[in-house]
This record gives C-alpha cells, sequence and structure tokens, in this order.
C-alpha cells in the first residue's frame, strides 16, 4: 500500500496532484474537517462510490490511519482507481503537524 505522511499529502493535494476523500463518520467530520475534501464515510463508501475523484491519484484520510488504510487497501484491490493511498495518522497527524482544519481539535 502506497502511505503519504500528512505534510506530503498536503503538499501534493494543494498543488492538485491528488484528490483527498475523507472516509470518517458524518458526525467526526461535523467536529473536524479539512475544508475542501470531500466526505464518503467508510459505511457509506460502496452506496457512493461513484462519487470518488477519477481523474487523479487518490489520498484517503480518516481520524488515525486505520479505516484509510482499509478503504485504500479495498479500492487498490478493485484495479478501478489507480493509485490510492493512504494518509498515515489521519487527521489527528494533520492537526498536530500544524496543517489547516476546521472545527475543534480531534481526539
Amino acid at each position: 500500500m502506497i502511505e503519504y505522511s500528512v505534510t506530503e499529502a498536503h503538499r501534493l493535494w494543494t498543488e492538485g496532484t491528488i484528490a483527498i476523500v475523507d472516509v470518517r463518520e458524518q458526525s467526526e467530520h461535523d467536529a473536524t474537517r479539512v475544508e475542501g475534501v470531500p466526505l464518503i464515510p467508510m459505511s457509506e463508501l460502496l452506496a457512493n462510490i461513484d462519487e470518488l475523484p477519477t481523474d487523479r491519484p487518490l489520498a484517503i484520510l480518516c481520524r488515525s490511519g486505520n479505516r484509510s488504510g482499509q478503504v485504500a487497501d479495498y479500492l487498490t484491490a478493485t484495479g478501478e482507481y489507480g493509485e490510492v493511498a493512504n494518509i498515515e495518522g489521519g487527521i489527528i497527524a494533520w492537526a498536530v503537524e500544524g496543517l489547516p482544519y476546521e472545527g475543534e481539535p480531534p481526539r
């Protein structure tokens, strides 16, 4: 599995090189979110899989990197999404590194 550090993911995303998708649940996203990163909860992924960006490589974000790793593995196994990466440490690491987010500090 490909993994990006949060700083690498942020840099590639701001350059427009990758798309990031948040797979946390709605309540987690409501509390803490990265502006411009779409939410497709892991629990609703299969029902909304057609909403995944397909115009560039994907990086998957969650709270700590666990769920996003599972989603990245799944999407990679399908072979339909090209390069899919996990963002190591999730939004917790994102906040620790001082990258921009809205809402409460993630827990």
